[in-house]
Protein backbone atom coordinates (compact mmCIF):
# COMPACT_ATOMS: atom_id res chain seq x y z
CA UNK A 1 0.00 0.00 0.00
CA UNK A 2 1.02 3.61 -0.34
CA UNK A 3 1.57 4.20 3.35
CA UNK A 4 1.22 7.97 3.24
CA UNK A 5 -2.05 9.07 4.80
CA UNK A 6 -3.30 5.61 5.84
CA UNK A 7 -4.89 5.30 9.28
CA UNK A 8 -5.86 1.82 10.43
CA UNK A 9 -8.23 1.34 13.36
CA UNK A 10 -7.70 -2.04 15.01
CA UNK A 11 -9.27 -3.81 17.96
CA UNK A 12 -9.63 -5.01 20.46
CA UNK A 13 -6.31 -3.82 21.86
CA UNK A 14 -6.41 -6.71 24.35
CA UNK A 15 -6.07 -9.32 21.57
CA UNK A 16 -2.95 -11.47 21.77
CA UNK A 17 -1.92 -10.51 18.24
CA UNK A 18 -2.34 -6.76 18.78
CA UNK A 19 1.33 -5.72 19.27
CA UNK A 20 2.53 -7.67 16.23
CA UNK A 21 -0.29 -6.26 14.09
CA UNK A 22 0.61 -2.72 15.17
CA UNK A 23 4.27 -3.19 14.26
CA UNK A 24 3.47 -4.82 10.91
CA UNK A 25 1.33 -1.82 9.94
CA UNK A 26 3.72 0.75 11.41
CA UNK A 27 6.64 -0.66 9.42
CA UNK A 28 4.74 0.24 6.24
CA UNK A 29 4.16 3.76 7.47
CA UNK A 30 0.53 3.53 8.55
CA UNK A 31 -0.82 5.36 11.57
CA UNK A 32 -2.62 3.07 14.01
CA UNK A 33 -5.41 3.66 16.50
CA UNK A 34 -6.65 0.77 18.64
CA UNK A 35 -10.01 0.56 20.36
CA UNK A 36 -10.02 -1.00 23.80
CA UNK A 37 -12.62 -1.94 26.37
CA UNK A 38 -12.98 0.87 28.85
CA UNK A 39 -10.88 0.11 31.92
CA UNK A 40 -9.12 -2.90 30.37
CA UNK A 41 -5.39 -3.31 30.67
CA UNK A 42 -3.56 -3.84 27.39
CA UNK A 43 0.13 -4.09 26.58
CA UNK A 44 -0.53 -1.57 23.81
CA UNK A 45 -0.88 1.13 26.45
CA UNK A 46 2.93 0.92 26.68
CA UNK A 47 3.51 1.21 22.92
CA UNK A 48 4.87 4.27 21.16
CA UNK A 49 3.34 3.19 17.83
CA UNK A 50 -0.38 3.35 18.61
CA UNK A 51 -3.03 5.58 20.14
CA UNK A 52 -5.87 4.05 22.13
CA UNK A 53 -9.56 4.95 22.26
CA UNK A 54 -11.83 3.48 24.90
CA UNK A 55 -15.33 2.18 24.27
CA UNK A 56 -17.97 0.50 26.38
CA UNK A 57 -17.24 -3.24 26.53
CA UNK A 58 -19.73 -5.06 24.28
CA UNK A 59 -20.00 -7.60 27.11
CA UNK A 60 -21.73 -4.78 29.00
CA UNK A 61 -23.79 -3.32 26.13
CA UNK A 62 -23.50 -4.08 22.42
CA UNK A 63 -25.54 -1.02 21.48
CA UNK A 64 -23.41 1.34 23.54
CA UNK A 65 -20.18 -0.23 22.29
CA UNK A 66 -21.30 0.34 18.70
CA UNK A 67 -22.39 3.90 19.48
CA UNK A 68 -19.07 4.66 21.20
CA UNK A 69 -17.01 3.21 18.35
CA UNK A 70 -19.01 5.07 15.72
CA UNK A 71 -18.61 8.35 17.59
CA UNK A 72 -14.88 7.85 18.06
CA UNK A 73 -14.39 7.05 14.38
CA UNK A 74 -16.33 10.20 13.41
CA UNK A 75 -13.94 12.23 15.55
CA UNK A 76 -10.93 10.56 13.94
CA UNK A 77 -12.26 11.23 10.45
CA UNK A 78 -12.81 14.88 11.31
CA UNK A 79 -9.30 15.17 12.74
CA UNK A 80 -7.68 13.46 9.73
CA UNK A 81 -9.72 14.60 6.72
CA UNK A 82 -6.99 13.72 4.19
CA UNK A 83 -6.37 10.17 5.48
CA UNK A 84 -7.57 6.91 4.05
CA UNK A 85 -9.10 4.71 6.75
CA UNK A 86 -9.44 0.98 7.30
CA UNK A 87 -10.88 -1.09 10.15
CA UNK A 88 -9.31 -4.37 11.25
CA UNK A 89 -10.82 -6.78 13.83
CA UNK A 90 -8.27 -8.72 15.89
CA UNK A 91 -10.54 -11.03 17.87
CA UNK A 92 -13.97 -12.63 17.67
CA UNK A 93 -15.63 -9.88 19.69
CA UNK A 94 -14.36 -7.29 17.22
CA UNK A 95 -15.46 -9.43 14.26
CA UNK A 96 -18.99 -9.40 15.68
CA UNK A 97 -18.85 -5.68 16.48
CA UNK A 98 -17.59 -4.51 13.09
CA UNK A 99 -20.00 -6.78 11.22
CA UNK A 100 -22.86 -5.05 13.10
CA UNK A 101 -21.69 -1.47 12.61
CA UNK A 102 -23.91 0.10 9.92
CA UNK A 103 -23.06 3.54 11.27
CA UNK A 104 -19.52 3.36 9.85
CA UNK A 105 -19.98 3.89 6.10
CA UNK A 106 -17.37 4.25 3.38
CA UNK A 107 -14.64 2.57 5.39
CA UNK A 108 -13.21 -0.80 4.31
CA UNK A 109 -13.17 -3.55 6.93
CA UNK A 110 -10.04 -5.69 6.79
CA UNK A 111 -11.92 -8.71 8.03
CA UNK A 112 -15.09 -10.74 7.54
CA UNK A 113 -18.52 -9.17 7.10
CA UNK A 114 -22.00 -10.51 6.27
CA UNK A 115 -21.92 -14.28 5.46
CA UNK A 116 -18.17 -14.45 6.03
CA UNK A 117 -18.60 -13.03 9.54
CA UNK A 118 -21.20 -15.72 10.24
CA UNK A 119 -18.73 -18.38 9.13
CA UNK A 120 -15.97 -16.82 11.24
CA UNK A 121 -18.11 -17.06 14.38
CA UNK A 122 -20.21 -20.21 13.78
CA UNK A 123 -18.18 -23.36 14.47
CA UNK A 124 -20.91 -25.66 13.12
CA UNK A 125 -20.82 -23.88 9.76
CA UNK A 126 -17.04 -24.24 9.75
CA UNK A 127 -17.27 -27.98 10.38
CA UNK A 128 -19.75 -28.40 7.53
CA UNK A 129 -17.46 -26.53 5.14
CA UNK A 130 -14.41 -28.48 6.34
CA UNK A 131 -16.12 -31.82 5.65
CA UNK A 132 -16.99 -30.70 2.13
CA UNK A 133 -13.41 -29.54 1.59
CA UNK A 134 -12.06 -32.98 2.46
CA UNK A 135 -10.69 -32.38 5.95
CA UNK A 136 -11.08 -35.14 8.54
CA UNK A 137 -13.47 -33.85 11.22
CA UNK A 138 -14.05 -35.49 14.63
CA UNK A 139 -17.56 -36.89 15.02
CA UNK A 140 -19.64 -33.87 16.00
CA UNK A 141 -23.30 -33.11 16.72
CA UNK A 142 -25.05 -29.78 17.18
CA UNK A 143 -27.49 -29.89 20.11
CA UNK A 144 -29.93 -27.45 21.68
CA UNK A 145 -31.72 -29.61 24.25
CA UNK A 146 -30.37 -31.60 27.17
CA UNK A 147 -32.06 -34.76 25.98
CA UNK A 148 -30.27 -34.54 22.63
CA UNK A 149 -26.89 -34.49 24.37
CA UNK A 150 -27.43 -37.53 26.53
CA UNK A 151 -28.88 -39.68 23.75
CA UNK A 152 -25.92 -39.26 21.38
CA UNK A 153 -23.74 -42.36 21.06
CA UNK A 154 -20.27 -40.85 21.30
CA UNK A 155 -17.26 -42.55 22.83
CA UNK A 156 -15.78 -40.70 25.78
CA UNK A 157 -14.00 -38.40 26.29
CA UNK A 158 -16.03 -35.67 24.59
CA UNK A 159 -15.83 -31.91 24.22
CA UNK A 160 -19.00 -29.90 24.89
CA UNK A 161 -18.62 -26.35 23.59
CA UNK A 162 -20.66 -23.43 22.19
CA UNK A 163 -21.51 -23.23 18.49
CA UNK A 164 -20.90 -19.47 18.45
CA UNK A 165 -17.49 -18.02 19.20
CA UNK A 166 -19.27 -14.76 20.05
CA UNK A 167 -22.95 -13.82 20.04
CA UNK A 168 -25.39 -11.25 21.37
CA UNK A 169 -27.74 -12.22 24.16
CA UNK A 170 -29.95 -9.76 26.03
CA UNK A 171 -28.02 -6.88 24.49
CA UNK A 172 -24.62 -8.16 25.57
CA UNK A 173 -21.84 -9.99 23.74
CA UNK A 174 -21.23 -13.36 25.29
CA UNK A 175 -19.80 -16.81 24.86
CA UNK A 176 -20.56 -19.63 27.25
CA UNK A 177 -18.06 -22.06 28.79
CA UNK A 178 -16.82 -25.32 27.29
CA UNK A 179 -16.28 -28.65 29.02
CA UNK A 180 -14.14 -31.74 28.40
CA UNK A 181 -15.94 -34.76 29.86
CA UNK A 182 -14.37 -38.17 30.43
CA UNK A 183 -17.55 -40.04 31.39
CA UNK A 184 -21.32 -39.70 31.57
CA UNK A 185 -21.22 -38.31 35.11
CA UNK A 186 -19.08 -35.35 33.98
CA UNK A 187 -21.23 -34.86 30.88
CA UNK A 188 -24.44 -34.78 32.92
CA UNK A 189 -22.86 -32.17 35.21
CA UNK A 190 -21.85 -30.09 32.19
CA UNK A 191 -25.35 -30.33 30.71
CA UNK A 192 -26.85 -29.16 34.00
CA UNK A 193 -24.47 -26.19 34.13
CA UNK A 194 -25.21 -25.35 30.49
CA UNK A 195 -28.95 -25.16 31.12
CA UNK A 196 -29.84 -25.06 27.39
CA UNK A 197 -28.72 -21.41 27.20
CA UNK A 198 -27.30 -21.64 23.66
CA UNK A 199 -26.64 -24.13 20.83
CA UNK A 200 -23.71 -26.41 21.57
CA UNK A 201 -21.38 -28.81 19.82
CA UNK A 202 -20.86 -32.29 21.23
CA UNK A 203 -17.62 -33.56 19.75
CA UNK A 204 -15.39 -36.57 20.21
CA UNK A 205 -12.22 -35.49 22.04
CA UNK A 206 -9.04 -35.98 20.00
CA UNK A 207 -5.73 -36.10 21.81
CA UNK A 208 -2.91 -34.70 19.72
CA UNK A 209 -0.64 -31.79 18.83
CA UNK A 210 -2.04 -28.55 17.45
CA UNK A 211 -1.02 -27.33 14.02
CA UNK A 212 -2.07 -24.39 11.88
CA UNK A 213 -2.37 -23.35 8.25
CA UNK A 214 -2.15 -19.61 7.62
CA UNK A 215 -2.63 -17.31 4.69
CA UNK A 216 -4.29 -14.31 3.10
CA UNK A 217 -7.15 -15.07 0.69
CA UNK A 218 -7.47 -12.55 -2.14
CA UNK A 219 -9.04 -12.47 -5.57
CA UNK A 220 -6.06 -14.25 -7.11
CA UNK A 221 -6.14 -17.05 -4.51
CA UNK A 222 -4.29 -17.63 -1.27
CA UNK A 223 -1.18 -15.50 -0.75
CA UNK A 224 1.62 -16.72 1.47
CA UNK A 225 0.76 -20.16 2.82
CA UNK A 226 2.65 -20.90 6.04
CA UNK A 227 2.39 -23.42 8.85
CA UNK A 228 3.30 -24.03 12.45
CA UNK A 229 3.08 -26.66 15.15
CA UNK A 230 2.49 -26.10 18.84
CA UNK A 231 5.35 -27.00 21.15
CA UNK A 232 3.67 -26.13 24.42
CA UNK A 233 0.34 -24.81 25.69
CA UNK A 234 -0.28 -22.67 28.74
CA UNK A 235 -2.32 -25.53 30.18
CA UNK A 236 -1.09 -28.90 28.87
CA UNK A 237 -4.70 -30.14 28.90
CA UNK A 238 -5.77 -27.53 26.37
CA UNK A 239 -5.39 -23.76 25.94
CA UNK A 240 -3.58 -21.22 23.82
CA UNK A 241 -0.02 -22.06 22.88
CA UNK A 242 2.96 -20.69 24.79
CA UNK A 243 5.52 -21.81 22.20
CA UNK A 244 5.26 -22.88 18.56
CA UNK A 245 7.61 -23.85 15.73
CA UNK A 246 7.38 -23.20 12.01
CA UNK A 247 6.84 -26.14 9.67
CA UNK A 248 6.49 -26.73 5.97
CA UNK A 249 2.93 -26.76 4.64
CA UNK A 250 1.80 -30.29 3.85
CA UNK A 251 0.60 -30.44 0.23
CA UNK A 252 -2.52 -32.51 0.94
CA UNK A 253 -3.55 -30.17 3.76
CA UNK A 254 -2.86 -27.16 1.56
CA UNK A 255 -5.15 -28.57 -1.15
CA UNK A 256 -7.92 -29.15 1.41
CA UNK A 257 -7.35 -25.61 2.68
CA UNK A 258 -7.66 -24.21 -0.83
CA UNK A 259 -10.96 -26.06 -1.28
CA UNK A 260 -12.19 -24.66 2.06
CA UNK A 261 -11.33 -21.11 0.96
CA UNK A 262 -13.03 -21.62 -2.41
CA UNK A 263 -16.18 -23.23 -0.97
CA UNK A 264 -16.59 -20.51 1.63
CA UNK A 265 -15.66 -17.68 -0.77
CA UNK A 266 -13.35 -16.46 1.99
CA UNK A 267 -11.42 -13.20 1.67
CA UNK A 268 -8.81 -11.86 4.05
CA UNK A 269 -6.66 -13.30 6.82
CA UNK A 270 -7.30 -16.83 8.01
CA UNK A 271 -5.92 -19.56 10.23
CA UNK A 272 -7.16 -23.13 9.85
CA UNK A 273 -6.58 -24.82 13.18
CA UNK A 274 -5.75 -28.52 13.03
CA UNK A 275 -4.84 -31.35 15.41
CA UNK A 276 -2.50 -34.23 14.59
CA UNK A 277 -3.27 -37.34 16.66
CA UNK A 278 -0.81 -39.98 17.80
CA UNK A 279 -1.32 -42.03 14.62
CA UNK A 280 -0.40 -39.02 12.48
CA UNK A 281 -3.94 -38.33 11.26
CA UNK A 282 -4.77 -34.63 11.00
CA UNK A 283 -8.18 -33.35 12.13
CA UNK A 284 -9.89 -30.01 11.44
CA UNK A 285 -10.65 -28.04 14.59
CA UNK A 286 -11.80 -24.56 13.55
CA UNK A 287 -11.27 -21.46 11.43
CA UNK A 288 -9.96 -18.22 12.87
CA UNK A 289 -11.01 -15.55 10.40
CA UNK A 290 -8.91 -12.68 11.70
CA UNK A 291 -5.43 -12.05 13.09
CA UNK A 292 -4.32 -15.05 15.17
CA UNK A 293 -2.37 -15.32 18.40
CA UNK A 294 0.86 -16.65 16.89
CA UNK A 295 1.23 -13.75 14.44
CA UNK A 296 4.68 -13.23 15.98
CA UNK A 297 5.97 -16.46 14.41
CA UNK A 298 4.58 -15.57 10.98
CA UNK A 299 6.24 -12.15 11.12
CA UNK A 300 9.59 -13.60 12.25
CA UNK A 301 9.43 -15.76 9.11
CA UNK A 302 8.80 -12.68 6.94
CA UNK A 303 5.03 -13.10 6.43
CA UNK A 304 3.67 -9.60 7.07
CA UNK A 305 0.05 -10.69 6.90
CA UNK A 306 -1.54 -7.63 8.61
CA UNK A 307 0.22 -5.14 6.32
CA UNK A 308 -0.53 -7.30 3.26
CA UNK A 309 -4.22 -7.51 4.18
CA UNK A 310 -4.56 -3.73 4.46
CA UNK A 311 -2.56 -3.22 1.27
CA UNK A 312 -4.81 -5.58 -0.71
CA UNK A 313 -8.08 -4.15 0.55
CA UNK A 314 -7.00 -0.59 -0.30
CA UNK A 315 -5.61 -1.67 -3.67
CA UNK A 316 -6.56 -5.16 -4.89
CA UNK A 317 -3.89 -4.91 -7.61
CA UNK A 318 -1.08 -4.31 -5.10
CA UNK A 319 1.82 -6.77 -5.17
CA UNK A 320 2.93 -8.86 -2.23
CA UNK A 321 6.55 -10.03 -2.12
CA UNK A 322 6.84 -13.33 -0.27
CA UNK A 323 9.84 -14.12 1.93
CA UNK A 324 12.41 -16.71 0.82
CA UNK A 325 11.99 -20.27 2.15
CA UNK A 326 13.15 -20.63 5.74
CA UNK A 327 16.51 -22.29 6.15
CA UNK A 328 15.55 -24.02 9.38
CA UNK A 329 12.53 -24.25 11.69
CA UNK A 330 11.99 -21.17 13.83
CA UNK A 331 10.61 -21.27 17.37
CA UNK A 332 8.57 -18.41 18.82
CA UNK A 333 7.75 -18.20 22.52
CA UNK A 334 5.48 -16.02 24.65
CA UNK A 335 7.27 -15.21 27.91
CA UNK A 336 4.17 -14.73 30.05
CA UNK A 337 2.49 -17.85 28.70
CA UNK A 338 5.67 -19.89 29.13
CA UNK A 339 5.75 -18.94 32.83
CA UNK A 340 2.05 -19.80 33.13
CA UNK A 341 2.77 -23.18 31.47
CA UNK A 342 5.38 -23.86 34.14
CA UNK A 343 2.91 -22.95 36.89
CA UNK A 344 0.29 -25.32 35.43
CA UNK A 345 2.80 -28.17 35.25
CA UNK A 346 3.96 -27.62 38.82
CA UNK A 347 0.34 -27.65 40.02
CA UNK A 348 -0.48 -30.88 38.21
CA UNK A 349 -3.53 -31.94 36.16
CA UNK A 350 -7.03 -31.23 37.47
CA UNK A 351 -8.94 -33.18 34.83
CA UNK A 352 -9.07 -36.90 34.08
CA UNK A 353 -8.92 -36.22 30.33
CA UNK A 354 -6.25 -38.43 28.72
CA UNK A 355 -3.66 -35.76 27.96
CA UNK A 356 0.09 -36.43 28.25
CA UNK A 357 1.43 -34.41 31.17
CA UNK A 358 5.05 -33.19 31.04
CA UNK A 359 7.37 -33.83 33.95
CA UNK A 360 8.19 -30.87 36.16
CA UNK A 361 11.90 -31.21 35.42
CA UNK A 362 11.33 -31.28 31.67
CA UNK A 363 8.98 -28.26 31.79
CA UNK A 364 11.45 -26.24 33.85
CA UNK A 365 14.31 -27.11 31.48
CA UNK A 366 12.33 -26.18 28.36
CA UNK A 367 10.87 -22.94 29.71
CA UNK A 368 14.04 -21.65 31.37
CA UNK A 369 16.39 -22.34 28.45
CA UNK A 370 16.79 -20.29 25.27
CA UNK A 371 18.23 -21.50 21.96
CA UNK A 372 19.65 -19.60 18.98
CA UNK A 373 16.55 -20.34 16.85
CA UNK A 374 14.17 -19.08 19.54
CA UNK A 375 12.33 -15.78 19.18
CA UNK A 376 9.89 -13.98 21.48
CA UNK A 377 6.32 -12.91 20.91
CA UNK A 378 5.76 -9.17 21.18
CA UNK A 379 9.43 -8.15 21.37
CA UNK A 380 10.68 -5.06 19.58
CA UNK A 381 13.84 -3.31 20.69
CA UNK A 382 12.43 0.22 20.26
CA UNK A 383 9.11 -0.67 21.95
CA UNK A 384 10.36 -3.02 24.66
CA UNK A 385 7.91 -1.84 27.32
CA UNK A 386 5.22 -3.75 25.44
CA UNK A 387 7.10 -7.01 25.99
CA UNK A 388 7.42 -6.46 29.73
CA UNK A 389 3.85 -5.23 30.14
CA UNK A 390 2.49 -8.16 28.16
CA UNK A 391 4.46 -10.77 30.13
CA UNK A 392 3.53 -9.35 33.53
CA UNK A 393 -0.11 -8.85 32.53
CA UNK A 394 -0.40 -12.42 31.25
CA UNK A 395 0.89 -13.97 34.46
CA UNK A 396 -1.19 -11.68 36.68
CA UNK A 397 -4.28 -12.35 34.57
CA UNK A 398 -3.93 -16.11 34.94
CA UNK A 399 -3.24 -15.93 38.67
CA UNK A 400 -6.27 -13.68 39.19
CA UNK A 401 -8.42 -16.03 37.12
CA UNK A 402 -7.21 -19.00 39.15
CA UNK A 403 -8.21 -17.26 42.40
CA UNK A 404 -11.58 -16.16 41.08
CA UNK A 405 -14.90 -18.04 41.18
CA UNK A 406 -14.70 -21.53 39.73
Amino acid sequence: MNSTGVLVIIGFAEALSAPEVVWSLADEGAKIVAFTRRGARSALRSSRYVSLIEITPPETSCAQALADLTAQISLLKAAHPQSRFALMPLDDGAVWLLSHAPGIPDMPIVGPTNERAVLALNKWAQIDCARKAGFAVPETFMVEKAGEVLEKALDFPVVFKPVWASREKNGRLTRGPAWTCVDRVELEAAVKSWGEREPMLLQHFVCGVGEGLFGLAAGEGVIGWSGHRRLRMMNPQGSGSSACVSREVDQALKEAGERFITLSDWRGLFMIELLRDQSGKVWFMELNGRAWGSMALARRMGFEYPAWAVRKILNPEARVVLPPPAGRPLVCRHLGRELVHLLFVMRGPKSKAPTPWPSRWRAAREVLSFNRDDRWYNWRSDDRNVFLSDAIGTVKGQLFKAKGPQ
